[in-house]
């Protein structure tokens, strides 16, 4: 009697994951393209603008050429001006920024947790943050100057008050997002309200917390001008207004790159963070 042939197996083969090395290199590889590319669009950027600048479409005090500006920088740089150093003028409002920025957090981000936790608490502070939020931190800065001269407090209390409802509405924002099923879950096991909050919803909000903060960098910046505008002998917000008024368009400009710069670089540095503390989000 002849044997029956065997059916053919079917191999599965294991599917390789990609080396984590190849991975590390292609991410490598993915940063250096996203660098190159922005490199070349502000060379681009800077070389329009030279040429604009030479063609004489705008007068030269009204728009001054790159390399005018770096004289002005360099100038500054090493002489000041209106009487203050250039230097002292980055620290001092870096330093504003920091000391209101620091309380918006330390205050916003316990806030909106209760907020989004407690309905009593919600009802008490909901309507003063609604309406803080639409007015303009320039109408405010009267009133501070009023209530607290010209010094560094009101300053960094114009920060706060500018900046602390971006950092409550995106903390509840992240208390509210939490997935239902990771609290299902955790009270499947045992786990107590104490726990939850800090094992799950906490958690689940920073990435949210961290966006609010990203955001609200920005808005800081834009209030510490506002007040350096009006109430400040000192900072990059007077030196743009003073430079403004003598109609120094190349340290105005100065001025606002290197606001712009440091603003980036808080961004970068809140976003550094961000990848310590949340690893488990996907980051750009």
């Amino acid at each position: 009697m002849r044997a029956l042939p065997r059916p053919f197996k079917t191999i599965k083969r294991p599917v390789e994951s990609p080396k984590e090395p190849d991975v590390k290199i292609r991410r490598a590889r993915a940063g250096w393209s996203s660098y190159w590319l922005t490199t070349a669009v502000l060379v681009i950027a800077v070389v329009l603008w030279q040429a604009v600048s030479m063609a004489g479409i705008f007068p030269a005090f009204a728009l001054p050429s790159p390399v005018a500006v770096w004289q002005a920088f360099v100038e500054i740089a090493h002489n000041g001006y209106g009487g203050q150093a250039l230097a002292g003028d980055i620290l001092i409002s870096c330093f504003r920024i920091v000391i209101g920025f620091v309380g918006a957090i330390a205050i916003g981000v316990p806030v909106g947790l209760l907020m989004s936790r407690n309905k009593v608490v919600f009802d008490i502070v909901d309507p003063f943050l609604q309406f803080i939020r639409p007015v303009p931190p320039l109408a405010y800065i009267p009133l501070l100057v009023v209530w607290f001269g010209i010094g560094e407090l009101p300053k960094a209390i114009l920060i706060l008050v500018g900046t602390i409802p971006v950092i409550i509405i995106g903390t509840m924002s992240g208390v509210k997002s939490t997935p239902a099923l990771r609290i299902s879950v955790a009270r499947t096991l045992g786990a107590s309200n104490a726990q939850i909050f800090r094992r799950v919803v906490l958690p689940s909000a920073m990435p949210e917390i961290f966006t609010a903060m990203r955001v609200g960098i920005g808005v800081a910046w834009t209030c510490l001008v506002a007040a350096e505008l009006i109430a400040a002998s000192s900072g990059l917000g007077w030196l743009v207004q003073f430079a403004g008024q003598a109609l120094q368009v190349a340290i105005v400009i100065v001025g606002i790159v290197i606001i712009g710069l440091i603003g980036y670089a808080m961004e970068l540095v809140i976003r550094k963070i961000e990848n310590w503390v949340v690893p488990w989000r996907e980051h750009n």
